[in-house]
């Protein structure tokens, strides 16, 4: 990987990370545009620790909060009923399912689900299925009254994502609004819910990487390290800016370019202007 290629790159995951259009599937169509190798799940996974880190910034407060509580409430009982208490449990329990699938279907991830077919697909159908789910919920939960259950659902959400096109954002995006949540909440729990899935991916494709167990090659440690750099500075700009817009904005918008995007791919992959 070249150093023009990992700026390049790194922007595009800053920039896509928390916007419900799929970082992955950016990664994956920029490298084919621009004629470059599949960056590869590993160089993905890698560069989203950036990202990751602009949630651990921008949420810090409301993190160490939440780490805080959680941990003393496993010994005083009086505090498991505090938000941020509940909210490490449901943090953890939100994990599970993209953790387990994550592990169940490592291979197929890193190179059946990564085809430009699938990945447009992908970007159309959940796009429809975001612009439903904006239209239809009540959009009055906030944060304050996610249960168990809904915890569980948002992590199948959440899991769905293991396929480049749907959007890690997106998909929790989507069941939030569904089940009733604000788009502010949604997008907020989204955020806190990413960071053990994310951070945990991304720590273990660094293993396989120094190990030499990763699919498909290694990974260039310099430009990868460059292009997380970068993707932290930007994730963090789109962070706040998303916050603040989806106080009164949309995803209108966001599905319009999914759309796009998607039904472009499939004609550019049909014509054979880009190698699936």
């Amino acid at each position: 990987m070249g150093w023009v290629e990992a700026v390049v790159l790194g922007l595009v995951q800053g920039l896509t990370e928390f916007l419900p259009i799929s970082s992955s599937a950016h990664l994956r169509v920029v490298g084919s545009v621009f004629g470059w190798d599949d960056p590869g799940a590993a160089f993905t996974a890698i560069t989203q620790i950036g990202t990751e880190l602009a949630v651990l910034l921008y949420f810090r407060h409301d993190i160490w909060s939440i780490i805080r509580t959680w941990v003393l409430s496993l010994k005083d009982k009086q505090l498991r009923a505090e938000p941020d208490a509940r909210m490490g449990w449901l943090i953890i329990i939100g994990s599970i399912p993209i953790v387990v699938l994550g592990l169940l279907f490592q291979d197929t991830i890193e190179t059946t689900f990564r085809d430009l077919r699938i990945i447009a697909i992908a970007l159309v159908v959940f796009s429809l299925v975001l612009y439903f789910a904006d239209r239809v919920g009540s959009k009055e939960r906030q944060l304050t009254e996610l249960t168990v259950g809904h915890g569980i659902l948002y992590g199948l959400a959440q899991a769905a994502a293991l396929v480049p096109g749907v959007s890690r954002s997106g998909g929790t995006i989507t069941m939030g609004l569904f089940l009733g949540y604000t788009r502010a909440a949604a997008a907020r729990y989204s955020f806190l819910l990413a960071i053990p899935a994310v951070l945990g991916s991304g720590f273990f494709q660094a293993y396989e990487a120094f190990t030499g167990d990763t699919a498909g090659g290694g990974v260039d440690w310099g430009p990868t390290i460059v292009a997380t750099v970068i993707a932290f500075g930007v994730g963090l700009a789109v962070i706040a800016w998303l916050l603040r817009y989806l106080e009164r904005g949309t995803f209108t918008p966001f599905v319009v370019y999914r759309v796009v995007l998607g039904l472009a791919l499939l004609t550019a992959v049909g014509a054979g202007l880009l190698t699936p």
